[in-house]
Parts: structure tokens; C-alpha cells; sequence
């Protein structure tokens, strides 16, 4: 059931531009950075020892931004696919669990974001070795910058599905993660427990360990919260 569910998921995903957003976001991170050692190379060289260290920071910089931004995009594509062609009563109809359409509304744009984090991380790889850095390349930071904010934006994700399943008009989640968006922007001034701190890794003991469980955990409460509402709601 719940794989039906999912296949028929993707299948809707390549009317609304899933993929070719999922590429876009890792890709302009990374384009920033091409831009910016194209115009200042040899300032930017002179700036650190550790030339990997230094160009996965400026990296970094970028991704919380573009990873809410795009939570908050596809969380509500997804759900705009049920709303602009009226399914969603078809689709509760059916002899479906509410609870099962929830999962696979989460599961596929959690892959499309896991999948955006792999992009990242092969894109700024690659460029990383055009730029011809002399140090070995670390590994583990380059996972890390990609994927760490991933698992700390979880309840994000979480928020903005609730948000977007249960709300009338997209509108309605789309202001919300712009306001998730400028939270992330101004990350540096908030406290740690704000969970739009999080993707920043960012925290006052400076283990980024820390933001991923957080993460975790707290996206798993509100996720299950957030899947224990839809299942009560009357669909309309």
C-alpha cells in the first residue's frame, strides 16, 4: 500500500519540477563559490593554511538558506499537486490510511532533500579539485557540510508538511518558510534552541554533533505530531 502510494508520489513529482529543483539548489551553493574564487582566488588562498577547511566553510555559509528554502518549496509542491486537481477526497477515498499518505508525502521530499545534500556534496568535491587544492581532501568535513544540516533541518521539514497538509491555502506555508528563511538568515543572532539555528550547526558548546540530534529527535516529535493531526482532520 504504502509503495503504491510512494510510486504514484514520484510519478506527480515530474509534473511539478522536483528534479530539476532538487539539482538547482546544490548547484547554485556551489556556483556562489565559483563565482566568488573566480573574481578573488589568490585573497581568498591568503586568507587560511587549510584551503579545503576554508572554501567548505564559505560553502557552509550558503546551505542552511538554500536547504529551508527548499523545504519549504517542495513541502509545498507537494501537497499544491492534491490541492490544484481537487484528489484529495479521491485519494482518502481510497482504501488508504490517512497515516500512509502522510508517510509518503514526507518520505519523497526527505529524498529529494538527501538527494539535494549528495548533489552538494559531489558538486563542491568536484570544484573543490578544479580549484587543484594541494591539501588531501577531507573527506569527513566535506560529509559533514553536506549532510549534517540535512538531519538538523528535520523539524523544519517536519513543521512544513504539518503546516502545508493541514492549511487551505499554500499560502499559508509558503509565508512561513519565508519567515523560516530570514530566521535562518539571521541564525548567528538566535538563541540555540530555535530549531531554524540548527542547519547552521552553529550552537554554544561548537560540536555540530550536538544540532544533529536535536535534530533528529525533536524532527521525529513533531513529525509524529504533525501525522497524529492529519489523521483526525476531516479532508475538505
Amino acid at each position: 500500500m504504502l509503495g503504491n502510494l510512494l510510486r504514484s508520489d514520484f510519478l506527480k513529482t515530474r509534473r511539478k519540477g522536483f528534479w530539476i529543483l532538487t539539482c538547482l539548489g546544490p548547484l547554485g551553493v556551489v556556483a556562489l563559490q565559483m563565482v566568488n574564487y573566480g573574481v578573488r582566488k589568490d585573497y581568498l588562498l591568503q586568507q587560511s593554511e587549510d584551503d579545503w577547511g576554508y572554501y567548505l566553510l564559505n560553502v557552509h555559509s550558503f546551505t542552511p538558506l538554500a536547504l529551508v528554502l527548499g523545504i519549504a518549496i517542495l513541502t509545498s509542491f507537494i501537497v499544491s499537486i492534491e490541492n490544484e486537481t481537487n484528489a484529495w477526497k479521491q485519494l482518502i477515498a481510497l482504501p488508504l490510511s490517512k497515516r500512509a499518505v502522510y508517510v509518503s508525502k514526507f518520505t519523497v521530499v526527505a529524498f529529494f532533500l538527501f538527494l539535494s545534500s549528495t548533489l552538494l556534496m559531489v558538486f563542491s568535491y568536484g570544484y573543490g579539485m578544479y580549484l587543484g587544492f594541494q591539501e588531501s581532501v577531507p573527506f569527513l568535513e566535506l560529509i559533514k557540510i553536506s549532510f549534517y544540516p540535512f538531519f538538523a533541518a528535520l523539524p523544519i521539514l517536519a513543521l512544513q508538511l504539518w503546516i502545508s497538509m493541514v492549511s487551505q491555502n499554500q499560502g499559508v506555508p509558503i509565508t512561513a518558510g519565508v519567515l523560516g528563511v530570514i530566521l535562518t538568515y539571521s541564525s548567528y543572532s538566535l538563541p540555540d534552541w530555535m530549531i531554524w539555528k540548527w542547519p547552521s550547526l552553529m550552537n554554544d558548546w561548537n560540536e555540530p554533533w550536538i544540532n544533529v540530534l536535536l535534530g533528529l529527535g525533536v524532527g521525529a516529535f513533531v513529525y509524529f505530531l504533525g501525522m497524529i493531526d492529519f489523521t483526525r482532520r476531516d479532508v475538505k
